[in-house]
């Protein structure tokens, strides 16, 4: 009788064993999916100011069509963007157009003293500031997705949860990984 009751004891400890591995990659599954979320709430609410901005810094600098263009592009591309590596491109070119944007800001003295403009440049700031946390918070929940796809005894249960290892939000063009150089 001991040796039945061995058995089931141990039978139901790799149960819960397979239970709290089957849970937690469940939960970093969900974890990912709510730090992606949130890169998608920050991106957005950077495309929402770009038109402001756009509109701002048009009213001073009317011949920088260019320039504008390259910014409805880049937000427009944004906009549409749905994989990780999707918008991370978008999330790159936007980066870049708005550097463009900003250093037509420069030639212009009366736009660096608007309070119009300065309120957006610092909704931009801190926006920026937000993306840059959720992009951090979304990598630090993949490793941890990921380092617990990769190991043992999680990784028994991985294909059972249906998870996977995730990409790395990760920046392409080397340029972009340097903060720009803006002066006002």
């Amino acid at each position: 009788m001991s040796t039945t009751l061995i058995i089931v004891a141990v039978i139901a400890l790799l149960l819960l064993v397979g239970v709290a591995g089957y849970n937690r990659l469940i939960r970093l599954n969900v974890s990912v999916d709510e730090a992606f979320a949130q890169i998608e709430v920050q991106l957005k609410r950077r495309s929402d100011l770009i038109p402001n901005l756009v509109e701002t810094v048009k009213g001073y600098a009317a011949h920088e069509k260019s320039t504008f263009d390259a910014v409805v592009a880049a937000r427009a591309k944004s906009t549409s963007a749905t994989s990780v590596a999707d918008v991370a491109a978008a999330d790159g070119a936007m980066t870049q157009a708005l550097r463009g944007l900003l250093a037509v800001a420069e030639a212009y003295p009366d736009l660096k003293a608007s309070a119009n403009f300065l309120s957006l440049q610092d909704e931009l700031s801190t926006t920026e500031n937000k993306v840059s946390f959720a992009r951090q918070f979304y990598n630090d929940n993949v490793r941890s997705l990921n380092s617990a796809v990769k190991t043992f005894p999680s990784n028994l249960f991985a294909n059972l949860a249906k998870v996977s290892s995730r990409a790395f939000y990760e920046v392409d063009d080397p340029s972009d990984r340097k903060a720009p150089n803006v002066k006002f």
